[in-house]
């Protein structure tokens, strides 16, 4: 998977920060202070996501508790 611009885009996460991707994303303007991203699957992860039906995320923590997540399939903006 690699992250991908979408509709919407007003900021770039880790833009020059070896060794992270960039990652475009959406910076909602909410009470939230909410980041949205997108990611973009290959043809074979789309087969593999197909037939397993499962997507799997690892968010660092730092040692410090997990927050809220939401993966969805329509674009947040």
């Amino acid at each position: 998977m690699k992250p991908v611009e979408f509709k919407g885009v007003n900021c770039v996460i880790a833009a020059n920060q070896k060794p992270y991707l960039p990652l475009p994303a959406y910076k909602h303007k909410d009470d939230w202070k909410c980041i949205s991203a997108c990611w973009g699957l290959s043809f074979v992860e789309r087969i593999i996501v197909l037939f397993t039906g499962k997507i799997y995320t690892t968010l660092p923590t730092f040692g410090k508790p997990l927050t809220p997540q939401k993966l969805q399939i329509d674009n947040p903006v």
